[in-house]
C-alpha cells in the first residue's frame, strides 16, 4: 500500500484525543500500546498532539484497540471497527453523549439478543447519567444490571454508573447498597482492582452523607488493595479521599498533604478531571487557611480542565471557593455578587449537592455579617439535604448558632434539639 501523505489526519491534537480516549476504553497503559518502531514514550507525544504518527501506525493501533485506522485519522461516522460499544464508550469519554447514544441505540435496534439489550441499556444508562438524568440513568442501569447478561467488567461499570445516579436522586442508602453488593462481588472473585474500586466509591458516599467515620473504614478496605496497583488514576482517586476526609475531621495540614499527591499523581497520569478536581479542593484548604491569594492561583490552575470536564457541581464549587477568596482579599462586592450569581443556579443540581452548596454560601454571608441571608441559605440547605445524610444537621446547628448570637434562646434550643436528632439518624444508618 502506498504511504499516505501527511494530511490523512484531520489534527494531531484531534488524533491524540481520539487515541487516548480509545486506550483508556480498551483498559491499556501506553506501555501496553506499545510495539516494535513506537515506543511508549512516542504513543505518550502521539496523545499529546505534539506528533503526526504515520497510517501505518494508526492502523497497528487500531489492530490493539478495536477500533479502525481511519476512526482515529480522521473522527469520521461509519468507520469504526465491528464492536460499537468500544465507538460508544469513545463517545462519551470525548464528551459528546448524543454521539454515544446514537451508536446505543442502533445496537439496540440491530441486535435482538438479551446480552445486546443489557449492553445497550448500560450504555444508555451511562449516557443518562452524563447528562443528568439520574431518573432514567437508574432506570436502564438497573435493568441492565437485572438481565445477567453483561460481563463482569460490563457490570462493574453499570453498577459504578447506578450508585452515582442513586447518590445524584439523594438516595444514599439505596446507593451504599449497590456498592456493598459490587464490593463483596469483587471479593469473592478476589479482583483487587474491583475490590479497591467499590471500597472507594463507598468511602466517597460515606462521606457525601456527612459520615466521615465511616467513610474512613470504608477507605481502610480500598487501601491495601491499591496501593501496589500501578494505577494512577485510581491512586489519584484514593488520594483525593483521603484528603476529603481528613479535611472533614477538621486536619487541615494532612489534607493538604494528600491532596498534593493526589494533583501529583493525576498529573502524571493525565487524569485531567482528578487533577482538577484535586487543585479545587487545595483552593478549599487555602479558603479554610485564610489564604485566599493561593486559593486564586489554584482556581485559576484548574480552569480550563475544569470548563472541559463540564461538571455543574464543579463550577458551583469553583465559583463558590473563588468568591470566598475574593473577600478574603478585601474585594468585597465582587465576591458577594458572584456568591449570588452562584446562589441562583443551585437549584439546577442534585439535592446533596444543592444542600451543600446553599450550605457554603449561607456561611459565606454569614461571615459577613448578613445574618438575615445566610439564614434563608441554611434553610434552603435544609429543604434540599437528603434525609439519611449528614447536612440536615450541620445547617441545623449554624441556624442555631445565629439565633444564640441574637438572644433568641427558644428558636436556638428548638434547632439544636432537630440538629441532634438528625445527626442520631446518621449515625444509626
Amino acid at each position: 500500500m502506498p504511504r499516505r501523505p501527511s494530511n490523512h489526519v484531520d489534527s494531531p491534537a484531534a488524533v491524540g484525543e481520539r487515541l487516548r480516549a480509545a486506550r483508556l476504553a480498551a483498559g491499556l497503559s501506553q506501555r501496553d500500546l506499545s510495539f516494535d518502531g513506537c515506543t511508549a514514550a512516542y504513543v505518550s507525544r502521539i496523545e499529546a498532539g505534539a506528533r503526526t504518527p504515520s497510517y501505518q501506525i494508526l492502523r497497528e493501533f487500531g489492530k490493539r484497540l478495536g477500533v479502525s485506522a481511519d476512526y482515529l485519522a480522521t473522527g469520521e461516522e461509519g468507520i469504526l471497527a465491528a464492536d460499537p460499544l468500544v465507538e460508544g464508550t469513545i463517545a462519551l469519554r470525548l464528551g459528546d453523549p448524543d454521539r454515544a447514544a446514537e451508536v446505543y441505540e442502533r445496537h439496540l435496534r440491530e441486535s435482538d439478543d438479551e446480552r445486546a439489550a443489557a449492553q445497550a441499556d448500560a450504555g444508555l444508562g451511562r449516557v443518562a447519567l452524563a447528562r443528568g438524568d439520574a431518573h432514567e440513568a437508574v432506570e436502564r442501569l438497573s435493568r441492565a444490571l437485572a438481565a445477567d447478561g453483561l460481563s463482569t467488567a460490563e457490570a462493574s461499570a453499570a453498577a459504578e454508573g447506578l450508585g452515582r445516579a442513586y447518590a445524584l436522586q439523594g438516595q444514599l442508602d439505596e446507593a451504599f447498597a449497590v456498592f456493598r453488593r459490587f464490593l463483596e462481588r469483587a471479593r469473592e472473585r478476589c479482583d483487587r482492582f474491583d475490590t479497591a474500586r467499590f471500597a472507594l466509591l463507598l468511602a466517597h458516599a460515606y462521606v457525601d452523607s456527612g459520615n466521615a467515620t465511616a467513610g474512613e473504614a470504608a477507605l481502610e478496605d480500598a487501601l491495601p488493595g491499591a496501593a501496589d496497583m500501578l494505577d494512577p488514576a485510581l491512586r489519584a482517586d484514593l488520594y483525593w479521599s483521603q484528603s476529603r476526609l481528613a479535611r472533614a475531621e477538621g486536619k487541615p495540614d494532612l489534607a493538604a498533604e494528600h491532596a498534593e499527591l493526589a494533583l501529583a499523581t493525576a498529573r502524571s497520569s493525565e487524569h485531567a478531571a482528578t487533577a482538577a478536581r484535586a487543585l479545587l479542593l487545595k483552593s478549599r484548604l487555602e479558603n479554610d487557611r485564610g489564604d485566599g491569594g493561593k486559593a486564586l492561583a489554584l482556581l485559576d490552575d484548574a480552569r480550563d480542565a475544569l470548563a472541559a470536564i463540564h461538571d455543574p457541581l464543579d463550577a458551583a464549587s469553583a465559583a463558590i471557593e473563588r468568591a470566598r477568596a475574593l473577600a478574603l482579599l478585601g474585594e468585597e462586592q465582587q465576591a458577594s455578587a458572584l456568591m449570588l450569581e452562584v446562589v441562583d443556579g443551585l437549584n439546577d443540581l442534585h439535592p446533596a449537592a444543592a444542600a451543600a452548596a446553599y450550605a457554603s454560601a449561607g456561611a459565606f454571608f454569614r461571615g459577613r455579617g448578613e445574618v438575615e441571608r445566610a439564614l434563608e441559605l441554611y434553610e434552603l440547605a435544609v429543604e434540599r439535604a437528603p434525609a439519611s445524610g449528614g447536612q440536615v444537621a450541620d445547617a441545623l446547628t449554624a441556624m442555631a448558632e445565629i439565633h444564640e448570637e441574637r438572644g433568641d434562646a427558644d428558636e436556638a434550643l428548638k434547632l439544636l434539639k432537630a440538629a441532634l436528632a438528625a445527626r442520631e439518624a446518621v449515625t444509626a444508618g
